[in-house]
């Protein structure tokens, strides 16, 4: 054994480990204090890393639920604009309903709904002029994917929303299609017989409509009686230069004609029954790269309305309606205005909504050559008979696209929002685990240091008393 009083090795020691004590017990209030296991990038240099990485992720997932809740709204305000629309549609339709009964309805009364349609039409561009999300026009065509037809002669109609064959649409580009197959209407070929000659004496029904003929019913009456209920039946009747011809209205395969005849008036074979259904058209659709497979009567329009599987529509004119006439033709030129919204927290995590021109001027076209909703004139039987055609086109297209917003706010905005709530929640958790004080755990380290401090302090200074002891030595 030593004694020496140059070095006191035991209090340096002491004084060592009490040190480090303190330098704990200083690092487990801070992390009491502030709640906070690292406080610095020397706590834990790979946590910090880790920690910080998910910071930033979970700052990004507040914005893109921000963004989402905005695109809500977004959609709320266009859903809203368009449903006023709808409204002031349906006290249209009603007008020209009242319009049709000429039979009553006196001129001036006519002129009064004439001039209450053209407010109404002008109140519509107005709504689509004036609709806004802050400063950015939602309803003008500016905030969406819009088409317009190059060749009004083929095509009289085309609505492209923002997707084909399944991807966004994201730059302006060309359509241009193939017509591979075109649309036929239904069609029977009935008895041979001259126009005044008289028909055998019965009755015969067209789509579940009876008409009946007597001993001195003529062709052309027979034809003249089927003409008159077209509305009924959707069936017109003519003569081609030998025999009496029925055929659809309308194309495609929901075109029909269920002919009963028990006694041979019209049937050429006689009495029995009869069936025929048009053929739908079919065409190959290119936009941009993508190519996507169009045909006719998919939700029980005309035959001449082909439409995908992304609901994009494209209607023919008759004259469209002919193989040779759009073979890799440029039928449209789409434009594609700004409603993008970044939904998630990286790069690419965006999605569409296409918001059209909903100005009259734009609603209702295709249906009755030349007219739309913003020039309609509903002061004769037939112009008003057209404005239902158009304004019933008109609501299908603004019901149309409000079932499009309402399905990108529930199935992709709503859910986006709940799935990065459970993302948040979930990131959160596992930052916290990282970066926060367990306190309970904390605490029992604070304890165990205060302890260790109190008690390093009480050596420190017993050993600091230990050279003493060699005093003894030097007084003897």
């Amino acid at each position: 054994m030593s004694f020496r009083i140059n070095s006191n090795i035991a209090a340096m020691n002491a004084l060592r480990n009490v040190g480090q004590t303190n330098t704990n017990f200083n690092q487990s209030i801070a992390r009491l204090s502030t709640g906070l296991r690292i406080n610095s990038a020397a706590d834990d240099p790979a946590g910090l890393i880790i920690s910080e990485s998910f910071r930033a992720q979970l700052n990004g997932l507040d914005a893109a639920l921000r963004n989402s809740q905005d695109a809500v709204n977004y959609a709320k305000t266009a859903e809203g604009a368009l449903d006023e629309i709808n409204r002031l549609l349906r006290d249209a339709r009603g007008l020209a309903v009242a319009s049709a009964n000429t039979g009553t309805q006196s001129q001036s009364a006519i002129q009064a709904n004439q001039a209450q349609l053209q407010s109404i039409s002008q109140s519509i561009s107005r709504i689509a002029q004036q609709t806004q999300f802050g400063t950015k026009r939602l309803l003008d065509g500016s905030s969406g994917v819009s088409a317009n037809s190059v060749a009004g002669t083929l095509v009289s109609q085309i609505n492209v929303g923002g997707t084909f064959n399944g991807a966004s649409i994201t730059s302006n580009t060309s359509i241009v299609a193939t017509l591979t197959q075109a649309a036929t209407q239904a069609s029977i070929t009935g008895v041979t017989a001259t126009l005044g000659q008289t028909v055998a004496a019965g009755s015969f029904s067209i789509n579940g409509v009876t008409f009946t003929a007597s001993a001195t019913t003529t062709v052309q009456q027979v034809i003249d009686q089927i003409n008159a209920s077209q509305g009924q039946t959707g069936v017109a009747a003519s003569h081609n230069g030998t025999a009496i011809v029925l055929n659809t209205t309308a194309y495609g395969s929901t075109a029909r004609i269920d002919l009963t005849d028990s006694n041979g008036v019209v049937r050429a074979a006689g009495a029995g029954f009869t069936s025929s259904t048009g053929v739908n058209a079919l065409a190959t659709v290119q936009v941009g790269t993508a190519t996507a497979l169009f045909t006719s009567s998919q939700s029980g329009n005309d035959g001449l309305t082909l439409s995908d599987a992304d609901g994009n529509t494209i209607r023919l004119t008759a004259a469209g309606n002919v193989e040779a006439s759009i073979q890799n033709a440029t039928i449209g030129q789409i434009t594609v205005g700004s409603s993008q919204f970044q939904i998630g927290a990286n790069a690419g995590q965006t999605t569409n909504l296409s918001l059209g021109n909903f100005a009259a001027s734009q609603l209702g076209t295709g249906v009755v050559s030349g007219v739309n909703l913003s020039n309609l004139d509903m002061t004769s039987a037939t112009g008003a008979n057209n404005a239902m055609k158009v304004i019933d086109a008109a609501i299908e297209q603004v019901s149309k696209s409000r079932g499009q917003i309402g399905s990108f706010q529930r199935n992709i905005l709503e859910s986006n929002i709940r799935s990065l709530g459970v993302a948040r929640e979930s990131l959160s958790a596992t930052e916290s685990t990282i970066r926060d004080t367990d306190v309970a755990a904390e605490m029992t380290t604070f304890s165990k240091l205060q302890i260790l401090q109190q008690a390093g302090m009480s050596v420190l200074a017993q050993a600091n008393q230990a050279p003493q002891a060699v005093l003894s030595l030097l007084r003897g």
